[in-house]
Order: structure tokens, then sequence, then C-alpha cells
């Protein structure tokens, strides 16, 4: 059952056709298919005739990229904290080039990833990723803030989006950056539905929303 921060059931559908007039993407996070290896592909495959999703299913291997964007996902993300290694990555890419890939980072550093890098420099990473093939990467900083110079030597590369700990309020920091985009968590705009605003949040061309309620 999906919940705002108030407790309140809500529908997710009922979410996405009141995002479809506001947002042009949408960066879903598969809580199903990271906990527990299965996907929400007939969910997916509903919500994406909507709206272009971005879909974190927790993908560790290029089949299930595939599954993913076969259910209508505009792109897939792979992610340091599954993916395991430059190897699995190639592998991926030979199939599809509608991938994006996540640096999951604490502090300045990787989290622990799932494979071998060969690194634990997040811009060493995302050299090692543009160069096998993915361009647009998504920064995703855990239980700590942003470290937005960080942030900033690996957007000097290529597209660079923001998730993770980014808040709509950091929005600023993004063209600083050099960041191209910034995910911002649905409780953020739930909340704001539920304090009466109609309007959306703030935001660019280029930021969109993340739900982890599917």
């Amino acid at each position: 059952m999906a919940r705002s921060p108030s407790g309140a059931t809500i529908d997710p559908f009922d979410v996405v056709d009141r995002l479809v007039g506001d947002y042009s993407l949408l960066y879903v996070v598969d809580l199903d298919g990271i906990e527990r290896g299965d996907p929400q592909l007939d969910y997916l495959q509903e919500i994406s005739r909507d709206i272009p999703l971005w879909v974190d299913a927790g993908i560790r291997t290029s089949d299930q990229a595939i599954d993913i964007l076969v259910a209508g996902a505009r792109r897939a993300i792979l992610s340091s904290a599954y993916l395991r290694g430059p190897n699995a990555l190639a592998r991926a890419w030979k199939l599809s080039t509608e991938l994006v890939f996540e640096i999951e980072m604490v502090g300045a550093r990787l989290s622990p990833p799932a494979g071998e890098w060969g690194t634990m420099d997040p811009v060493a990473l995302a050299g090692i990723v543009r160069g096998t093939g993915p361009d647009h990467l998504v920064v995703s900083p855990r239980e700590t803030d942003p470290e937005w110079p960080v942030i900033q030597a690996i957007a000097a590369g290529g597209p660079t989006w923001v998730d993770g700990s980014f808040t709509v309020s950091e929005l600023p920091r993004l063209s600083e950056t050099g960041a191209i985009g910034g995910i911002f968590h649905l409780d953020d705009l739930l909340t704001h539905w539920e304090e009466g605003g109609e309007a959306p949040l703030p935001a660019t061309d280029a930021v969109t929303t993340r739900d982890d309620e599917t």
C-alpha cells in the first residue's frame, strides 16, 4: 500500500495523472525489483503509457535491463550498487544504448559496490562508465548531503543528474555545478499537495520526480 507522508493512502496511478500535466519525465524506483528481484513490469507498462519513465529496478544483468525496456521504460538504470563491474556494463551496452548509470556515494566516495570496479573514486568511476558507453549519469548521495565539488567534476565529463539526498531547495546548485537535472522525492510533492499547493514545485525542464512507491 502506497502512502503519503501524512499516512494517507494514495493510488500511484492518480499521482501519475497529476504529474503528467507538469512534468515530462518520471524516475521510478521499483522496490520489488531492488529488494526481491521481481520488478513490477505490468505496473511499469501501464504507467509508461502516460509519461516517459526512467526505471531503477535493481538491475544486475543485461537481460534484466532489456526486460525493463520492453515493459516501456525510456531508459533503464544500472547502478554501481548492483552491477558487477565494467564487463557486465559492456554486455548490457551491446544489447541496448537506452541505459543510464547511477553512481551511489557516501560522502565523497563510492558506497560499497556490488562488484569490482577497480576504484572507490566516483569521478574515476564516471570515466570508466563513460568510456564503456553510457553518457548520462545519475549521482546518488546516500545518508549525507551532496558533495557538490565531486558532482561538478563528474558533470564536466557529460550529462549528470543528482538524486539521493538531493532536495528541491538545492535546485540553484545544479546550474552552479553543471549538472543538467535533479531528481526529487515524490514525498516532497505529496506534502506540497496536502498543504494545498496545486502548482508544481519549482522546477526546470531538466528536473523530474522520483516515485519510490511503485
